[in-house]
């Protein structure tokens, strides 16, 4: 009844005035809540995304994506590891960098190697820590053109778990890995002649 009263007291102008500033308030409060909303659900999607990159990773090794050279062992079976019968063989070259952040000296012990799918090969990269510190390193890896990465199979490899180096140290490490004979059965890889292994070493996080 009071507010009725006080109400009813106010001239057309103070009454306008009153319900302006009532309704400013009250989407105020409204936007307030929508940009809290807004962050927190953008907090949300940025952990998930984070919290993706390891899980995307194993999914492209199993997979090939993203020009990420299959690693799964599972895959790898005896009559998969049977050369081709032919007589073009495919051009693997290696290449190879390091992070900024990284005081490694990282480099490809040859330029190329030529196989035919289902023929194994060994190479091998050298790696020398420079700095007078010990070292953790991780390296990732990718293959062009993307396209061949679910043929391409590492049996061995250096880049499955973090290296650690003393400091000064230089040690080799050897690279074992084949060709699916399924590659020369696939119409889109008959125009492929030359694949690219590239390396990139980081220092690890941790």
């Amino acid at each position: 009844q009071a507010k009725k009263r006080i109400l009813s007291s106010l001239t057309a102008v103070e009454y306008r005035e009153l319900r302006d500033e009532f309704n400013r308030q009250k989407f105020g409060k409204k936007r307030t809540s929508s940009t809290y909303y807004s962050i927190s659900l953008g907090l949300v999607f940025l952990s998930l995304a984070f919290a993706s990159v390891p899980l995307y990773r194993a999914i492209c090794q199993k997979t090939g994506w993203g020009g990420t050279p299959m690693t799964d062992q599972s895959k790898i079976t005896p009559d998969k590891l049977i050369p081709v019968e032919t007589d073009k063989k495919i051009r693997v070259s290696f290449t190879a960098e390091t992070s900024r952040l990284l005081p490694w000296k990282f480099v490809p012990q040859q330029r190329e190697v030529h196989l035919v799918p289902g023929e194994t090969a060994l190479a091998f990269y050298k790696a020398k820590n420079t700095s007078d510190k010990d070292i953790t390193g991780m390296a990732t890896y990718s293959v062009t053109p993307d396209h061949v990465a679910p043929y391409f199979n590492k049996i061995q490899c250096f880049c499955f778990e973090e290296q650690r180096l003393n400091a000064g140290e230089e040690v080799d490490m050897p690279l074992f890995f084949f060709i699916d004979p399924d590659f020369a059965q696939d119409p889109s890889m008959r125009n492929i002649d030359d694949i690219v292994l590239h390396y990139t070493f980081f220092k690890a996080t941790h």
